[in-house]
Parts: structure tokens; C-alpha cells; sequence
């Protein structure tokens, strides 16, 4: 069943019943200020680093779910209600929340009065803006009492979940008009504080949660809400909070806006006091200042939405199915740019404190963007490679506050390196900016070792030239793309992490195949790049190893009808239909395909065959089959999840897109189409209850086959597949994608289509493209009316060209 609609044009998704089957998420910031925002207002803010300046609290894993946000009270005599449904609960006699491009809007009705909430942050802003409208749809006056409500964290998520011994004790706010500022740790070692404020004259406040609550009451009744009046209490050490309280009066028909405003400020230590004891507020105000007036904030939402038209005007397509078209052109795109400002931090499934930026995760995230922020892109690709090792081994995760790579994760992921490869190469195609490779970039963030992006990708290569084992494929390390196949780790111990623990990696034999076929695939790129910069003595030695690696894997990775996963730490075979369980092995397949390994024996074929017989299932691809049903030690974590879930032959929507592309490459587009909608959420919108996460982005995984309930899915937003399925449907079935000298056009469609448009901007043209699917007529690419030789148009002097390809 359905909880919702797409409205396209309004590029919204508009939940119509608040009891959706999970959290329906959006994110509000693009830049610094972050938010994550439930169609019920629930979820939290953070300043950068989701751990480090985690501004207001959350409360994940709880009963009942989603519980803490920033909530808007209504007593109006008669009942207490909230906007947003929760937490009051109370019955709506309407409701609506819209999701759209970095906001989002929650309407609710109760009674003949209508509260709506626009919530956004503003372009370049360290702030989120709540613009409150209460209308009186009635035919009486109405008087309200309306509560704000935000809990402060302390700073540092995880303590603050943790250290209650010094929590309980250090909470402290200031008051000042209609701003209540939160200053825990300032006077110490902090530079930083948070506010909370509203655009008029309050007639209360509280800030000491046990107070505004009252003890034993939750977030669903507040003792100061059922009361109708506020308990002017200050935080002192106990739990902070910030809520005003301001009478409301409307006459029938009457309308008024409050713009309430979330923010944080950063001082230098020579500027944090204003006098003694009394913080510095002067850039606070100034914030305020901004947002004072309704028609101020209408005015920076209209830029935000202005920003996001742009963004998405990059790459458009008109296929006629409009479910393709909205992925595409709105909401695959916004879950990349998403997914490009959080790695895999900060989520409903992801809390923001045991995990930053991701070295391979942000890497393959650069190719769902790239074409949208390249400046940011190159920005991004030096923080990740800062953080790599001279010999080319990476840290596993960077922490974005502090761009220093993760100790806690440390490296020895042995696919890391290449895709600094696919990082780079991405980038350059889409700008033509070769300068990045001159870049003096450090290594651990050591710049007195720093050598250039050119030289960090010769290390990358050469990291697995010189870690390769004894069937001369490349070493796993602690895992490949799939960290939960731990093949050195060997544990039992519950307490102990199966990607951080290493109890046998000194002469262990486990290789892996995914690493195989990726080095091929990215070592291809390396030494094209290096024809293209004339370094073609380093192209020769880079094209003996990746002969080298296709031969290895033709004569030890394959068994018969498929390609091995991998070897284990005894040298056996892992993916093989010697094993009793995990026969086949969704990555390697592929990698390898996506190489076109040993395509010209039938290998790619079978290989594919074998998927579609073996993994292929109603809702995706899954990981591996048959799935574990008992603890296999020398795999470690892949063998501990039941049947069907995760990756113990889940369908990790991550990884379909590759087999998509080995398809492509295969000639298959029948099949790389069916693929694709298996697991495109707006082909996913009718079976909502089944699958519960949101209609409008990918998941990380969706159960599969084996799976008790197959079709549910997890782990939404945060995730490879957002940028893997747009450079799949964008880049191989439509076929446009970017090269060092123009732009190749190279579809892949059902033998149904009739044919689609693409609009895409590339270094200053735009290119209209028409693709015809016509056996009639004759073949070719036309540019302008001119007929070109091959697949690649090349680059173009004029603001606009018109391409006509017919297929």
C-alpha cells in the first residue's frame, strides 16, 4: 500500500498519514549546518561532525521509535496537540508532510486552527530556520498557547550517551530576550555554543528539562504544556532544553507567522566573551538578524530552491516513464548529494559517532555527483587522499570535523587504494581539470611527505601489484568491498569487532577475486590516463599487471560456470560449488564482468547466466547462495546473519548495479533494465508496507529470498547505491557519459523503446540529445545535423548542440 504521492513538478514526496512503516527521513543543509528530519519533525542537527558537534539530541533504538526532535506544542484549551502528529499523538482532523529538495514541510489541522512548519537551512547558513504558520480556519477567535521545543546534546554524541557522572553536572544556558542560548563547556575549552530563538516578544521559557517535562511525563506530555504555562526554569547542570512559550491570538481567517531559528557559533578564543561570564553574541544576532521576518526567510528558501534547480538541471531525462524520470532527474540525484555530504555517518540506522567519511565509500560517491559540485569534488578527493599511506594503504574512515583518518577503524582494506583511482579519473573526465594530478597532497595528513595526486595513484596501483598472493591475485586484508567477509579474522569472542580484529593476517592466503576484476577494471583507467599524459612507459608497466591479474584470474578464479570469490586464509576456495554453502558470490561476478574478463571464452556469459539461475529474485540480486546457516569461523561476519538478511544473501542494492553494467557490457538490455527496477524505489511505491523504508531513495539492503520476510528493506539514504544505480542508468543503459575529449553516447535499451531525451551540461554546452530506437533508418550520432564518426561527440565551441542518435 501506498503512504504517499511523488509530486514531480513541486519535486516533493507528500506523506498523506503520519504512521508511515518506518521514519520517512529528509535532510535539511548542504554544507556545514546539517539536520535530519522524520516526517513526524523528529531527529537531531549537527555542525559538521555528527560526533563531535552533535547539537541538539536523539535517541535511536528506542520505544517508542523516534522519539526526540524539534516539536512545536499546541493547547488551545481543549486539547494539546502537535503539527507533526507526534508526540502528542493526538488525532489530526488533517495531515501532510512534503519532503523536497533540502526541506520540508509539515501541516497538520485540529479544531479550525491549521499549524504549518517549513523547515530548512539556508544557503551558507550555520542555522536551521522553522518558520511556524498557525492560521484560524474557524469562525471564532481562537486563543493559543504555543511551546517550541529542543533538547541540547553536549557536544560530543557519544559521551554524552556515556559520561553521565560529568553530563548531569555541566549543563548550562544563558537567556536573553527571546534567545536561549546553550553554553555547556564554554567557559572550559569550547569555542563554540548553540541558540534557540524566536522573532518576537515571548511570554515564557523553560531550559531544565525535568521541569518542562516533569519528571515522570515524556515527550508526549510535557508537564508544562498540560499545565498552559511555563516554568521559567535555567539549566543548572542538570539536562538542558530550550523552549519558549508565547499566547497566541487569531481572529477567524487570520494568519500568523513565527520564525524560529536553530543555530551555532564558532568564536575565536580572544572573542568569546562579550563580559564576564556573558558569552559573545554578536554573530548569533547577526544570524537572527537575517531571519527576523517571514518575508526574509521566504526569500532565502526561494534561493535554496533556486540552488537546487540548478543542481538538477545538470543531467535530465525524458524517457515517458515517469518513474524513470523522477529518479533520474530528482531524487537519485538528491540522495547523491546527500550521501555526498555524509558518507555513511549520520542516519536512522547510522548514529554519527562510530563512523565518518568512508575512503572507498566517498570515492564511489564522487561519480553520483561529480557532474553537479566538481569544485567540491576536488575538494573531496584531496581530504580523502591526504589521509592514504605511503604505500598506498588507507585509513578505512576520515572524521569530517577533523579531516585525520579514523584510528578506531584504522586501514588494511585492501580494495581501498583503487578506488582513489576511480575518484580521480571521474573527476577529470567530467571537468577536463588535469591540474588535480599536480596537487601536492600529504600522506596521513603529513605534508612534510606529501607527494602528487599523480604519484598517490601510481601508490594505489602499486598496492596491489606488491600484495598479491599465491595464485597472484590480490590479498583481501582485513576484508574487500564486502567488510563482513572477514577472511583473517577468526573469532569468537562475541565482545570483539570482526572489522577491526586481525588474529591472522601474517601469512594468511586469503586473495580475492572483487579486488581482481576491480584492479582491472581501474587499472585500465590508470594507464589510459597515463597514455593521454604522455607517460607511456609507466602505461606498459601498468598494462604487464593488469595482464597479469586477467591471466590469474582465467587460470584460478574460475570454476566453471562462475567466477570464484575469493581464497580463504588455508588457500580453499571460497564461492565455489566445492563449498557446501556460499557457492556463487554476487561481487566477483561483477568486477569481473565489468572487465570483461575472459569474455571472448564465454566466460562473462556463463557468469551472468549463473546470476540470473542462482541469485536473481523478485525484489534484486542477492549477495551469495546458498546462504549460511551455521557460524563458518574462517568467513567471520558474513556466516553470523540469518538467511536472507544483510549480507548472508541479502540483496545488497550496492552491488547490483555492477552486474547492471556487466549486462550493458554484455549486450544484455533486456535483462540490465529488468535488473534495474527490481530495486528503484519509485518502482518499490505500492509495496511500501512490505518494504518500509522511504519510496524515494535506495536502500542498503532489501531481504532476500531465504529471508523470513523477503522484500523488506534497511538502511536507507546513506548508502554506494545512490551514486552506483544513477552512473548505471545515467552513464551505461542511457549511455551518457563523460570522457577526457567529449561526451560518448552509448545507450543500452529494451528492444521496446521507442527511444528517450537527455539534456546533459558538460564543461559549458548543454547537448540536447535524442536517442531513436528505429531499425528502419539509417545508424549513427549527428551533431548539429552533422553526421560524426563513432560514439563520442566531440567537444564544443557553442552554448548549445543538438544530437540526434539513432540506435
Amino acid at each position: 500500500m501506498k503512504f504517499g504521492y511523488f509530486d514531480d513538478v513541486a519535486k516533493e514526496y507528500v506523506i498523506t498519514t503520519p504512521e508511515t512503516p518506518w521514519p520517512w527521513i529528509n535532510y535539511l543543509g548542504n554544507e556545514d549546518f546539517f539536520s535530519l528530519i522524520s516526517n513526524t519533525a523528529g531527529g537531531y542537527s549537527f555542525y559538521k561532525d555528527a560526533k563531535f558537534r552533535r547539537i541538539t539530541r536523539y535517541r535511536y533504538n528506542n520505544v517508542p521509535m523516534d522519539n526526540g526532535g524539534r516539536y512545536f506544542y499546541i493547547n488551545d484549551g481543549n486539547s494539546v496537540w502537535s503539527p507533526g502528529w507526534k508526540p502528542c499523538k493526538t488525532p489530526l482532523d488533517n495531515y501532510e508532510c512534503r519532503h523536497g529538495m533540502n526541506y520540508t514541510k509539515i501541516k497538520g489541522e485540529k479544531d479550525g486552527i491549521s499549524a504549518e512548519v517549513l523547515f530548512f537551512v539556508p544557503l551558507k547558513t550555520w542555522a536551521e530556520v522553522q518558520k511556524v504558520t498557525l492560521t484560524n480556519t474557524s469562525n471564532e477567535t481562537k486563543k493559543l498557547k504555543l511551546f517550541s521545543f529542543m533538547e541540547w546534546a553536549l557536544w560530543n554524541a557519544a559521551t554524552d550517551m556515556e559520561n553521565f557522572q560529568r553530563n548531569f553536572s555541566t549543563g548550562e544556558v544563558e537567556i536573553e530576550g527571546s534567545t536561549i542560548y546553550h553554553k555547556t563547556e564554554y567557559k572550559e575549552r569550547r569555542d563554540h555554543y548553540a541558540y534557540y530563538s524566536v522573532n518576537t516578544e515571548i511570554d515564557g521559557y523553560d531550559t531544565d528539562r525535568e521541569t518542562f517535562f516533569g519528571l515522570y511525563n515524556g515527550f508526549h506530555e510535557p508537564q508544562k504544556v498540560l499545565e498552559g504555562k511555563p516554568g521559567m526554569s535555567v539549566a543548572h547542570g542538570w539536562s538542558p532544553v530550550a523552549s519558549h512559550y508565547i499566547e497566541v491570538e487569531l481572529k477567524p481567517g487570520e494568519s500568523k507567522d513565527f520564525v524560529f531559528v536553530l543555530g551555532y557559533v564558532e568564536n575565536a578564543q580572544e572573542e568569546k566573551w562579550e563580559s564576564k561570564g556573558i558569552i559573545n553574541k554578536t554573530k548569533a544576532k547577526a544570524t537572527l538578524a537575517k531571519f527576523d521576518t517571514a518575508e526574509k526567510v521566504d526569500a532565502a528558501f526561494d534561493e535554496l530552491k533556486t540552488y537546487w534547480e540548478e543542481l538538477l538541471d545538470v543531467y535530465t531525462v525524458d524517457s515517458g516513464d515517469e518513474k524513470l524520470d523522477r529518479m533520474v532527474n530528482i531524487w537519485n540525484q538528491y540522495q547523491c548529494m546527500i550521501t555526498f555530504n555524509f558518507s555513511r555517518s549520520a542516519s536512522y540506522f547510522e548514529s554519527g559517532i562510530g563512523r565518518g567519511m568512508g575512503f572507498r565509500d566517498s570515492n564511489q560517491d564522487l561519480i553520483g555527483f561529480v557532474h553537479q559540485i566538481p569544485e567540491r569534488a576536488r575538494e573531496r578527493i584531496i581530504d580523502i587522499a591526504s589521509t592514504q599511506f605511503p604505500d598506498g594503504g588507507c585509513y578505512h574512515q576520515y572524521q569530517p570535523l577533523t579531516k585525520r583518518g579514523n584510528n578506531d577503524i584504522g586501514g588494511g582494506f585492501n580494495d581501498d587504494p583503487m578506488w582513489l583511482i576511480l575518484g580521480v579519473v571521474s573527476y577529470i573526465k567530467e571537468t577536463g581539470d588535469f591540474s588535480i594530478l599536480d596537487e601536492m597532497v600529504p600522506f596521513d595528513n603529513d605534508m612534510s611527505v606529501a607527494k602528487t595526486m599523480f604519484d598517490h595513484l601510481t601508490i594505489s596501483f602499486d598496492h596491489v601489484v606488491n600484495n598479491l598472493g599465491p595464485h597472484g591475485l590480490p590479498l583481501i586484508g582485513r576484508a574487500d568491498w564486502n567488510d563482513c567477509l572477514n577472511l583473517n579474522c577468526f573469532s569468537n569472542d562475541p565482545n570483539e569487532s570482526f572489522q577491526t580484529t586481525e588474529n591472522k593476517t601474517e601469512g594468511s592466503k586469503a586473495e580475492s577475486l572483487m579486488i581482481a576484476g576491480l584492479f582491472v577494471v581501474y587499472g585500465r583507467d590508470y594507464i589510459e590516463l597515463c597514455n593521454v599524459l604522455g607517460k607511456t612507459e609507466e602505461a606498459a608497466r601498468a598494462q604487464k599487471h593488469v595482464d597479469a591479474m586477467i591471466e590469474a584470474v582465467k587460470q584460478h578464479g574460475w570454476d566453471g560456470d562462475w567466477y570464484l570469490r575469493a581464497y580463504d586464509y588455508y588457500g580453499k576456495k571460497v564461492g565455489s560449488k566445492e563449498n557446501k554453502e556460499g557457492q556463487i558470490f554476487i561481487e566477483s561476478q561483477g568486477w569481473c564482468t565489468m572487465a570483461e574478463i575472459g569474455k571472448e571464452e564465454g566466460m562473462c556469459t556463463k557468469a551472468l547466466d549463473s546470476v540470473k539461475e542462482r541469485l536473481d529474485c523478485e525484489y534484486g540480486i542477492v549477495l551469495n547462495n546458498p546462504p549460511f546457516s551455521e557460524y563458518v569461523v574462517e568467513y567471520g561476519e558474513i556466516s553470523s546473519y540469518p538467511a536472507g538478511y544483510k549480507e548472508n544473501a541479502g540483496i545488497f542494492c550496492h552491488n547490483n548495479p555492477w552486474v547492471i553494467i556487466g549486462e550493458v557490457l554484455n549486450g544484455n538490455a533486456e535483462r540490465a533494465w529488468d535488473y534495474f527496477k527490481k530495486i528503484c524505489p519509485a518502482y518499490l511505491e505500492d509495496i511500501s508496507d512490505l518494504h518500509k523504508t522511504e519510496p524515494y531513495v535506495y536502500s542498503q539492503m532489501i531481504a532476500g529470498k531465504d529471508a523470513f520476510k523477503p522484500g523488506e528493506a534497511k538502511n536507507s539514504w546513506l548508502t554506494g547505491t545512490a551514486a552506483w544505480n544513477f552512473y548505471t542508468i545515467s552513464q551505461y543503459i542511457l549511455g551518457v557519459r563523460p570522457d577526457y575529449n567529449g561526451l560518448i553516447v552509448d545507450p543500452c535499451i529494451p528492444s521496446d523503446w521507442k527511444g528517450f531525451t537527455v539534456n546533459r551540461k558538460f564543461r559549458g554546452t548543454l547537448y540536447n540529445i535524442e536517442v531513436v530506437n528505429n531499425d528502419s533508418v539509417e545508424k549513427g550520432i549527428w551533431v548539429d545535423g552533422n553526421k560524426i564518426e563513432g560514439n563520442v561527440i566531440p567537444m564544443q565551441k557553442s552554448s548549445a548542440v543538438s544530437v540526434k542518435v539513432v540506435i
